[in-house]
Parts: C-alpha cells; sequence; structure tokens
C-alpha cells in the first residue's frame, strides 16, 4: 500500500512519521518533504508539487490515499481534482476551505450561523477602514482577507498601529491580493487554544487539545509567527470548555457548511480565544492540521492514524475513537535568522543528538547541501517531547534543542509557562 503526504514542513513530518510506525504500508511518498522525512525509514521525498501533477503521480503509482498537509493546496483546489480523476484523498474542497482562505467568508459564516466571534467589519477601500478605526478605537486585530502565509494578522494595541497596518495592506499592497481586503475586529480578551477535529461531511472526531505560542518572543512579545512552540494537552481546555466548544462551535460550523451545499471534509482546525468567565470566541478557522501543533498531537496518538482517515472518507466517523498517550507533548520551534521577516537560508545545522524514544525532532525549513543538512526557511525544527507532565517534556524538548546549532538559531524559552502552576 503506498500513501501520499503533501506538503514541506514539520505537519508532515510528523505525519509521514506516524504512518510510517504502520508495518503494512509499503511506502509513504512526501511531496515535496524535507530533510527530515527523507531520512524516515520506509519514507520517500518526491519533488513534485504541481496539483495537477501530483494526481498523475498518484494515478502512475496508484496511491491508496492521499494527505494535504498545508493550506496552498487546499486554496489551489487539490481535493477536486483528485476527487475528479477518482483518487482517494483526505481534505475539504477547494469551496469549503473558503473557512481559512477567506477571512471575510469565516466571519460572515459565523455570523449567519450564530457561531461566537469577534464583531467585525470588512473594508476593500482604506477611507472607511480608517473611519471604522476611528469610532472602535484600540485595540483592533487587522487581517488580510485572503492567505498571507502567516503574516496577514496584526494586533494594533493602539489607533496609531491599526491605521498603519491598513495602509500597508490596502494602500502599500505590502501583502499582494491576499491584502486586497481587510477584516478589522475586536479584539479578544483571555486566552488562546486550538481545537482541532477530523470531519467526514457530517460526523465529527475531536482529537487532542493543544497550544501553540504565536509570538516571536518569550513571554509573547513581538512578532506573530506561524507557531514558536506547541503542547498537549491543554489544560484551559476542561471537560465542561470541551462540550461548549463542540456544542456552539464545531457542530455549527459542520451542520452549517453542509446546509449552504459545500459538506466540509479533513481536519478542521478551531482557534478559540477562552475568556476567564468561561466563555469561548472563534479566531480563525484553519482547513488543516495545525503547525506546530501536529508534532505534539501525533507523538500522544495512539491510534492508527490510517484507519481514521479512512473512516473519515468512508463517512464512518461516528465509529471511531482516538486513543491517546496520557503523558503530555511538548515542542519547541527553532527557528532561522531573520525570522519572521526574510529568514537566512543555508546556514549549517550540526549536533543532532541521538533521540531517546519519547524525543522527536521534526523538520520544517531544511534541505539537503553538499552532504549537510542546512535551513531551508522560517521554521527550521521543532524539537518534541513526552513527559510525565508539562515540566518533565519540557525539560527533555529543551535538553534536546540545546544541543543543536545553527548560526542565528531563534527558539523561546517559555513555551508551556501557561500549563505551568506555581511551585
Amino acid at each position: 500500500m503506498k500513501l501520499l503526504v503533501i506538503g514541506s514542513g514539520g505537519r508532515e513530518h510528523a505525519l509521514a512519521w506516524h504512518l510510517a510506525r504502520d508495518s503494512q504500508l509499503h511506502k509513504i511518498y512526501v511531496a515535496p518533504g524535507n530533510s527530515g522525512t527523507a531520512r524516515e525509514s520506509g519514507v520517500e521525498n518526491i519533488a513534485v508539487t504541481n496539483p495537477e501533477a501530483l494526481a498523475d503521480f498518484a494515478e502512475k503509482e496508484k496511491i491508496h490515499l492521499a494527505i494535504v498537509g498545508p493550506e496552498a493546496p487546499l486554496a489551489a483546489g487539490i481535493v477536486n481534482i483528485f476527487r475528479a480523476r477518482g483518487l482517494k484523498i483526505f481534505g475539504p474542497t477547494k469551496e469549503a476551505a473558503r473557512l481559512e482562505t477567506s477571512k471575510d467568508f469565516a466571519k460572515r459564516f459565523m455570523s449567519r450561523h450564530g457561531i461566537p466571534t469577534a464583531a467585525f467589519e470588512t473594508f476593500d477601500n482604506a477611507i472607511p477602514a480608517h473611519d471604522y478605526i476611528d469610532l472602535k478605537n484600540a485595540p483592533l486585530v487587522i487581517k488580510a482577507d485572503g492567505l498571507a502565509a502567516g503574516k496577514g494578522v496584526i494586533v494594533a494595541p493602539t489607533p496609531e498601529e491599526a491605521h498603519r497596518a491598513v495602509d500597508e495592506m490596502l494602500m502599500d499592497k505590502k501583502l499582494g491580493p491576499a491584502g486586497s481586503r481587510v477584516v478589522i475586529e475586536d479584539f479578544l480578551e483571555g486566552e488562546e487554544a486550538s481545537f482541532i477535529v477530523m470531519v467526514d461531511g457530517k460526523n465529527i472526531l475531536p482529537l487532542a487539545s493543544s497550544q501553540d505560542h504565536k509570538r516571536i518572543y518569550d513571554g509573547d512579545r513581538g512578532p506573530n509567527t506561524g507557531g514558536m512552540g506547541a503542547y498537549s494537552p491543554a489544560p484551559i481546555v476542561t471537560p465542561e470548555i470541551h462540550a461548549k466548544v463542540m456544542r456552539e462551535i464545531i457542530r455549527p460550523t459542520v451542520l452549517g457548511m453542509e446546509a449552504e451545499g459545500t459538506p466540509y471534509t479533513g481536519f478542521l482546525y478551531a482557534g478559540l480565544m477562552i475568556h476567564e468567565d468561561g466563555s469561548v470566541k472563534t479566531v480563525e478557522f484553519n482547513c488543516r492540521l495545525g503547525d506546530p501543533e501536529t508534532q505534539p498531537i501525533m507523538m500522544r496518538l495512539k491510534s492508527n492514524l490510517l484507519v481514521l482517515i479512512e473512516q473519515a472518507i468512508a463517512g464512518k466517523l461516528d465509529q471511531a475513537d482516538a486513543e491517546w498517550d496520557h503523558r503530555v507533548a511538548l515542542g519547541v520551534v527553532l527557528a532561522a535568522a531573520g525570522y519572521p521577516g526574510t529568514p537566512r537560508k543555508g546556514d549549517v545545522i550540526d549536533g543532532f543528538p541521538e533521540q531517546p524514544g519519547d524525543t522527536k525532532i521534526f523538520h520544517a525549513g531544511t534541505s539537503d547541501k553538499e552532504g549537510q543538512i542546512v535551513t531551508d526557511g522560517g521554521r527550521v525544527l521543532c524539537v518534541t517531547a513526552l513527559g510525565a507532565n508539562i515540566r518533565h517534556a519540557r525539560k527533555h524538548a529543551y535538553a534536546v534543542a540545546d544541543d543543536i546549532h545553527f548560526s542565528g538559531k531563534q527558539l523561546r524559552r517559555d513555551i508551556g509557562y501557561r500549563a505551568l502552576k506555581p511551585v
């Protein structure tokens, strides 16, 4: 049996690694993959990214099932293309993926279906956008409507910063077409968490809760990134919060998509803001697994992922159950010099230590050059460890992370701090 994992990041390495533990699989292809996937037993990288070419490859190699990792192929309609050829693939269609690819669509969808989220307005002209900022006052959040590689969300604590963000997107076109329309929404107070589920169009299977760290520096300071680390489970997602999220956010979303003629299949990620009073609002939707949340989630998943995906494709998630390691998993991202702006590429990475069974180094922005592993993207590695509790997992992850060296290495030293209780 052959599988195809589409993508090149840490999320895709974690997926390929987990799937490769199934001895029944003949081979797992990763397109295009990275240096980490290239070194996994039973895994092979292929230098193909075009959706039509990937469908050609799947037909030629008789791929049993394809799994989509990142958002760009979903936005390009890769699920539509595969399904049109009768090929099995797990992910949402291009139309359903608008929950992520258009912030305006997602906000209006939530409004139509009574899904709790921040108050908002959408603008494609700077003048009324500035008027709205003056009316609302700060803090506000300015979001590019389209996909912007993690750079399309600006938290503006002052009116001046909100005005500047609007000008950069709508006037200066710094984000290109992605920023030709902006959503301005109220700033939400609370603690964030990631709530990821599998959906088969009707039925829902929740995965383990998690929490990531978006800002580049300790203490949640500095610009947003794609994520500097994550851990699972997230203590903030209590059983009561879990039930509320399923009832008020996830189920209405799945039912609403079906009612509007775009049934949702695939992984669905709801970014949550949990207020101290117990109320929960939706910050955003992603139509895929999170990165770096996938790395600790895959470390904890004891069930066979392929079986779960097969059940989802068959519309039988109501019969599925996921088993989890009771331990905590925590991942620390090592980022390149210059990230999250323009990351430097080509720095040699060394000091890879032996990895005990409770620790795994997942590659993201890496490639091979003259027999050495070098940096090739913003987020380079995610060192992920299991531990009896958050402190133990954190200690193991940082011990390995500190052994790895490359010029300009950046990492946060406080991953998991919200889950740490005072001693």
